[in-house]
């Protein structure tokens, strides 16, 4: 089975539950990004003495908050039903293979990969909705603030391109050492558990300092962005700009370049995953679920 046949499979096997989750999450996240909108309008309608922006933004955060109550009780339940049911299976199909080393390291990485479907794809979802929700919402307080917005694309997709690249060989080199630990640690050797635990760290490390040289970046990129769209808006709308519609194209500029820093580390755990993904070689038998008791 190729890698993205697995994980389509996986989705596949646990659709109702994980349409339901991202559902909810999608609502959330909808009534996340209206929020400063309606803070905007609320400030507006209090200078000229109207309460009704305050009522409208009360009830949005009212029903922002319910639908993230509910979203968080499903997810766990949700997530530890995937990861449970198809590890026991993994493991059970495999342990008479032996590799008992590469066994416990891939359990590890089945963890990684329900990881990606619980917290990384809902990243790509909110990024999705921070990058073209803002654009939309701009446009109606100032479209040359969109353009300024929609220059920042082209070098921030070059950039993550290289990142990715780069983080695609370091989490390879990390797996590949993470595959010994069993065997290292049972073999009793204290200078090879030391240098395989010496080795981890390293590409740990490695990691770490890409992952910092790319946040540099980026936030650089997002500083010169929020200035220029702030310039660009006091020349456009002058004194004319009222109050809550700066507070509402300030936290909407802010939530376009948090859904570009999304980007990068988007590219990181794809990489990340496609090498799990690699080194399980799921088949289809793993990824079939028999039904679990809900926990109440």
């Amino acid at each position: 089975m190729s890698r993205l046949a697995a994980l389509s499979q996986l989705i596949l096997q646990h659709r109702n539950r994980l349409g339901l989750t991202y559902f909810l999450f999608l609502l959330e996240t909808a009534g996340n990004l209206l929020r400063p909108l309606f803070l905007g309008m609320a400030v507006n309608n209090l200078i000229k003495g109207s309460y009704a922006g305050l009522i409208w933004l009360c009830v949005v955060h009212l029903a922002w908050l319910t639908i993230g109550t509910i979203r968080h009780r499903i997810d766990t339940r949700t997530y530890s039903a995937i990861y449970t049911s198809m590890v026991t299976r993994f493991l059970a199909r495999r342990y008479q293979q032996g590799e008992i080393s590469k066994l416990s390291a891939h359990s590890t990485l089945a963890r990684d990969l329900v990881d990606f479907l619980e917290f990384d794809l809902v990243y790509v979802m909110e990024a999705f909705y921070n990058i073209f929700g803002s654009l939309i919402l701009l446009f109606f307080y100032d479209t040359s603030v969109v353009l300024v917005c929609l220059s920042i694309l082209l070098p921030v997709s070059l950039i993550s391109y290289q990142y990715g690249r780069r983080m695609r060989s370091l989490n390879r080199m990390k797996n590949d050492e993470l595959e010994k630990q069993v065997d290292v640690i049972t073999s009793g050797n204290g200078h090879l558990i030391r240098q395989h635990y010496d080795n981890l760290r390293k590409w740990q490390v490695r990691i770490s300092d890409q992952e910092a040289w790319n946040f540099g970046v980026m936030e650089f990129l997002v500083m010169v962005v929020i200035g220029v769209s702030l310039l660009v808006t006091n020349k456009t709308m002058g004194t004319e700009m009222e109050a809550g519609s700066l507070i509402g194209i300030y936290s909407y500029i802010q939530r376009f370049v948090s859904g570009m820093d999304t980007i990068p580390y988007t590219v990181q755990r794809l990489s990340a995953l496609k090498d799990i993904l690699h080194r399980m070689r799921l088949q289809e038998e793993d990824l079939e679920t028999p039904p679990l008791r809900e926990v109440a």
